[in-house]
């Protein structure tokens, strides 16, 4: 039985585009290397830390919804803490509630957007 998890990453600002296209690459096929399913991502790009970590007030957000074995975690969170691009991390499995609550938010915002595109 495949679960589902959610994982955001924040990587390092200094990284260039290509670098973190590299980066977010990497933790992809770590996941579907090891036999998960990405059901969603999204780029945040660069936001403003809540609090500086390693000097940094900025990092590079993104998040990778994914349907996976429990054991994929330990070997994705192990390749988190080995990559210094990393500086924080945060995988959770979603509950039936917040599968539902992320189909319902994507499905949302892309009623929004066509909406708009009918608009133009």
């Amino acid at each position: 039985m495949l679960n589902q998890y959610e994982t955001v990453f924040i990587a390092t600002p200094v990284l260039s585009e290509a670098q973190m296209k590299e980066t977010v690459k990497k933790f992809k096929s770590v996941i579907t290397g090891q036999g998960g399913k990405i059901v969603h991502e999204e780029n945040w790009g660069l936001r403003k830390l809540a609090y500086p970590i390693q000097k940094k007030s900025t990092g590079f957000y993104y998040l990778v919804e994914f349907k996976a074995e429990g054991s994929l975690i330990e070997k994705l969170e192990t390749e988190f803490r080995r990559d210094e691009r990393i500086i924080r991390f945060l995988t959770f499995r979603m509950d039936k509630y917040a599968i539902e609550y992320a189909e319902k938010k994507r499905r949302l915002k892309k009623e929004i957007k066509d909406e708009n595109k009918v608009e133009e």
